[in-house]
């Protein structure tokens, strides 16, 4: 039998003698490998390809149709559409379903399929205008319950938890009842009504396979390629059955393999090896002195030292490739079954896929992971003295001598490479230079464990064992250390990366309006039409005061715009000049400022952007559409505006008179927020179509919730892991643990000294991911908030986060540790 074949017998005997940490070595190895095969497995699944998507689509049909706006110039290739909406003479008209079907070919039949919106009191939803009882939608909709509707029936989808029997009242239409409930076959979480004749709202915006009017065709010929520049020109845009299914299936492109891309890929490998090598590492190391013994009397027979380290190797390679096989079936089970659940909340889901390349490099990585996590104590059991070891006397843990001057000097590379990264505009290269500087303070931290250990001296005596085992037995304590330590590093990098990064869009937001404040505006209209739409705008506001806002035009009556530019957090914004009074400038305010109001009354101009005053001038930019741009030079003041955000700058209308320009009203402005409900703007269209009416609501923006999902992820893999190490640590101190038990010492003292094996694992990796995690966060922060040359970075520190991270999980991680069992028959020991 070769020696091979006897390491893997003596591997998987072994495993199962210590099945509870086979398992947990597994566990460590597998989690990662479950976790990115079923992501992998989830993405590809949720991916829907045109060819899956057809029936979807388009039903039974041939084609289906969508035409575009009037004027709308249309050019559909193989790779997508171009589209403008300008008015353009050359554009085609709008046709009507007999044209379209003429363009078609003769005997082509035409059903409705117009997408748009209903008003349903408060809320909109999406809706489609089609009958489903007719066989060209067979496919798009399928019936759960109920029947399919008819006149002045509707079918809505269950996301929108109707029934039949239910009633639908749209905002100036007769109620709609709902008879059935039809699902997507690929959209759960889809909300939208059905039905053959709806009260639809268009959107004014238009986009292929978007809002608007569109037909299901059956035509008598297939609608390919040759045939979609005349439909464009006649402003329909086309998708058919014979242009997706003969069309050959686009190739899957693997991304260039660039320097960044490589970086970024490498850098991900090796995070994901280390933190999965640190975890398993104690496992292994405890199976080896557990081992010890079995393999000393190997040696005394004969067995070489490379034969040592096959058969330690051997667990590895049991250990990684069944928790491997397990995590990857079990990783395509999670991402196949996750899809649709995941797709409830968002999303489509398609037939069951899996990327089986990267499925499989995957699997090689966890197999690989537990044969590295297995190297270490391999190397140890091939030196290891078998004299010491028959006499079961525990052999001394020394370091090794240049281990500590690597770490260092790897350490100082990263460091160095980190100030050259944040110049970068990539971030891949600040998170690729982190990781000489974990790989340094991995090979640092057994020099530290011993160092640390140093003043246990002073600690009270449970905490003093703990620590001083810890130490002792620095192979086992230093994995663990450093897997805690590059968790921790990871998380606080990417919490302070992404904090600055939101901290800087948010700082980035600014508005020339206050938040609340409604304005209502008009394009070009004549006086007596805004003298109406003021007074139907006072009609509809009762109660609420109504500042004025003006516009300037020249001699020709032409409209002219007043801007200047500013940089607002670095990026260089341009902003438009309003033109009012005082009642105007109150609002922008918030408040009555008397300095303010004296600078407006005097002819000068209010400024809330101090930064774009110079010597006490403010420089406009006068722009037309259909006039010569001018220059002008204005005196101007600072002032404090009503929100954090808000800049701009209100000129009197004395002063933009004395520039040359006339004014004329043209603006309303209120603080006032309109309901969910409000018809201001449908009740202001009825004077002209050409109204707006905009209101401010602020920075809507929340923090980032994946920031969370870190902390979720940094709390298994530090409490898991810390636990891991703590349990075996336990094992490991069962002598000396049942020696204290012999002599009176209480269980909370044994729970205690578990405890603070805990405490320290987890503690000392914090502190030192912290410094570790620090540093990267903040050279992160530069690539991710700067905006050019001369833009200065954010940083901002999530403390909450980082305090969780830190000091939280170290003391959750203790007080985990403190329900270990403590109570250990009697032990023999040897004097």
């Amino acid at each position: 039998m070769s020696a091979v074949r006897v390491a893997l017998r003596l591997a998987r005997r072994g495993a199962w003698r210590a099945r509870g940490r086979s398992a947990l070595i597994m566990v460590m190895i597998g989690l990662p490998v479950l976790v990115i095969t079923a992501l992998l497995t989830l993405t590809e699944t949720m991916n829907i390809t045109p060819r899956e998507g057809l029936t979807a689509e388009l039903g039974a049909a041939d084609a289906h149709i969508s035409q575009a706006p009037e004027g709308t110039v249309l050019s559909q290739q193989g790779g997508g559409a171009n589209w403008s909406t300008g008015r353009d003479e050359a554009a085609a008209p709008r046709l009507a379903a007999t044209e379209v079907a003429a363009l078609l070919g003769p005997g082509t039949r035409l059903i409705p399929f117009n997408e748009g919106v209903l008003q349903l009191g408060t809320k909109r939803v999406d809706a489609l205008e089609t009958d489903l009882r007719d066989p060209l939608t067979k496919g798009t909709l399928t019936l759960s319950e109920g029947r399919l509707p008819s006149a002045r029936e509707v079918a809505v989808t269950p996301a929108l938890g109707l029934r039949p029997g239910d009633l639908l009242r749209p905002a100036g239409a007769e109620p709609l009842t709902v008879v059935g409930v039809v699902q997507h076959p690929h959209r759960p979480s889809l909300r939208k009504v059905v039905g053959p004749d709806l009260p639809l709202l268009r959107n004014e915006f238009w986009s292929p396979r978007g809002y608007g009017t569109g037909w299901l065709a059956d035509t008598t010929k297939p609608v390919t390629w040759t045939d979609v520049p005349a439909l464009n020109r006649a402003g329909l845009y086309v998708t058919s059955r014979t242009m997706i299914t003969d069309s050959p299936p686009s190739p899957v492109r693997a991304p260039a393999l660039t320097l960044r891309y490589t970086v970024g890929i490498a850098t991900m490998v090796i995070m994901v090896a280390l933190v999965t090598v640190l975890l398993a590492g104690p496992a292994f190391a405890v199976g080896l002195r557990r081992r010890r013994r079995e393999l000393a009397e190997i040696a005394a027979q004969g067995g070489s030292a490379g034969q040592l380290r096959t058969i330690v190797l051997a667990d590895g390679l049991i250990l990684g490739g069944a928790a491997t096989l397990v995590a990857t079936v079990l990783g395509i089970g999670a991402g196949t079954l996750g899809a649709p659940v995941t797709a409830r909340w968002g999303g489509q889901t398609g037939p069951p896929q899996v990327p089986w390349p990267p499925v499989l490099a995957v699997a090689a990585l966890g197999l690989l992971t537990g044969l590295v996590a297995a190297l270490v104590p391999a190397l140890q059991a091939a030196r290891q003295n078998t004299a010491t070891v028959l006499a079961d006397r525990t052999p001394a843990a020394a370091d090794r001598r240049g281990w500590p001057l690597a770490g260092a000097a790897l350490i100082l590379a990263g460091l160095g490479a980190t100030v050259i990264a944040r110049r970068q505009p990539d971030s891949v290269w600040v998170l690729a230079s982190a990781v000489p500087v974990l790989l340094g303070l991995v090979a640092l931290t057994p020099w530290l464990v011993r160092q640390t250990g140093r003043p246990a001296a002073r600690l009270w005596l449970p905490l003093r064992i703990s620590v001083r085992d810890a130490v002792r037995h620095r192979s086992r304590t230093a994995s663990a250390v450093a897997a805690v330590m590059a968790v921790t590093a990871t998380a606080v990098a990417v919490g302070i990366g992404t904090h600055s990064e939101y901290m800087d869009r948010r700082n980035a937001y600014t508005s020339a309006r206050p938040a609340g404040m409604l304005a209502i505006w008009a394009g070009t209209i004549d006086d007596a039409t805004w003298r109406r739409l003021h007074a139907e705008a006072t009609r509809l506001l009762p109660g609420v005061p109504l500042a004025t806002g003006y516009q300037a035009r020249n001699a020709e009556n032409r409209r002219y715009a007043l801007r200047y530019t500013v940089r607002w957090n670095g990026i260089r914004t341009r902003r438009t000049a309003a033109i009012g009074d005082q009642a105007l400038l109150e609002l922008l305010q918030g408040r009555h400022d008397p300095q303010a109001a004296a600078a407006l009354a005097n002819g000068k101009a209010v400024v809330f952007d101090a930064t774009a005053l110079r010597n006490g001038k403010l420089t406009l930019r006068a722009g037309s559409t259909s006039g010569p741009p001018r220059t002008i030079e204005v005196p101007a003041v600072p002032a404090t505006p009503a929100d954090e955000h808000q800049g701009g700058a209100l000129l009197p209308r004395a002063l933009v008179e004395q520039a040359g320009f006339s004014t004329k009203e043209s603006q309303l402005y209120a603080m006032h927020r309109p309901p969910a409900d409000s018809t201001l703007w449908r009740d202001l269209a009825k004077v002209t179509p050409r109204v707006t009416v905009a209101s401010e609501e602020g920075y809507q923006n929340t923090p980032d919730p994946g920031l969370w999902g870190w902390l979720v992820g940094a709390l298994v893999l530090v409490v898991g892991g810390t636990l891991a190490a703590t349990r075996l640590a336990a094992a490991d101190m069962r002598p000396e643990r049942a020696t204290m038990a012999a002599i009176g010492a209480p269980p909370r003292t044994l729970r205690t000294v578990v405890a603070g094996q805990a405490l320290y694992i987890s503690g000392l990796g914090a502190l030192v991911g912290l410094a570790a995690g620090a540093v990267t966060g903040v050279a992160l922060s530069r690539p991710m908030t700067t905006h050019g040359a001369g833009d200065p970075a954010t940083i901002a520190v999530p403390w909450p986060f980082v305090i969780a991270v830190v000091v939280g999980l170290p003391l959750l991680a203790t007080a985990a540790a403190l329900i270990t069992r403590t109570r250990l028959p009697l032990a023999r020991r040897l004097l």
